[in-house]
């Protein structure tokens, strides 16, 4: 049954690259009593691909905050923040919450490029229908100096609402707060 699978998989994929006239000539030649299965392979290869591509974003992602721990000093486990984490967008901002960098997922998920978000404050991707709650849970959280999910309506660059889980990370430098990191995904 195995051989058999494998031979009709590999006679989709000939019989899918040749010519109608060809298709023509060969098709009544075929056993037609064969039990038929839709072509999987270029499925299964493109999931397995995707998943890959995915973990390897990931992995860049994370070895750039490294580089950015490096550099400001941060006494923070950064492996520790992404371990159990899924995302899509990662931030780093400054104390004062201006966007130093941002993934390339955070332009995937709002529509705006680096260069607009920078220097920013992720207040920029709020809008009307933005929850006044929200704002002041996420302003309150961020004095208690410890790690927080909120999740908020922010918009993209086109307007068009979308709810998003925000975890925030505050980053220290000998023992003082200097950054904060944010992971965020687009949620329900």
């Amino acid at each position: 049954m195995k051989n058999n699978l494998v031979n009709m998989m590999s006679l989709d994929i000939y019989l899918s690259s040749i010519s109608e006239n060809n298709f023509e000539k060969i098709y009544s030649k075929i056993e037609h009593n064969i039990l038929r299965l839709p072509l999987m392979s270029w499925d299964i290869y493109s999931k397995a691909n995707s998943k890959k591509l995915i973990e390897f974003k990931r992995s860049q992602d994370i070895i750039k905050v490294k580089s950015l721990a490096s550099k400001f000093n941060w006494q923070d486990n950064i492996d520790s923040i992404f371990e159990k984490e899924q995302f899509e967008a990662i931030l780093v901002t400054d104390i004062n919450q201006k966007i130093l960098w941002i993934n390339n997922g955070f332009s995937d998920m709002t529509g705006f490029s680096k260069t607009e978000a920078l220097r920013k404050t992720p207040r920029f991707l709020q809008g009307s229908e933005t929850s006044m709650k929200s704002k002041q849970r996420i302003r309150k959280k961020l004095k208690t100096n410890l790690p927080f999910k909120e999740v908020i309506i922010n918009h993209k660059k086109d307007g068009i609402p979308y709810k998003c889980e925000v975890k925030i990370f505050p980053l220290y430098n000998d023992g003082n707060k200097t950054h904060y990191i944010a992971l965020e995904r687009q949620v329900g």
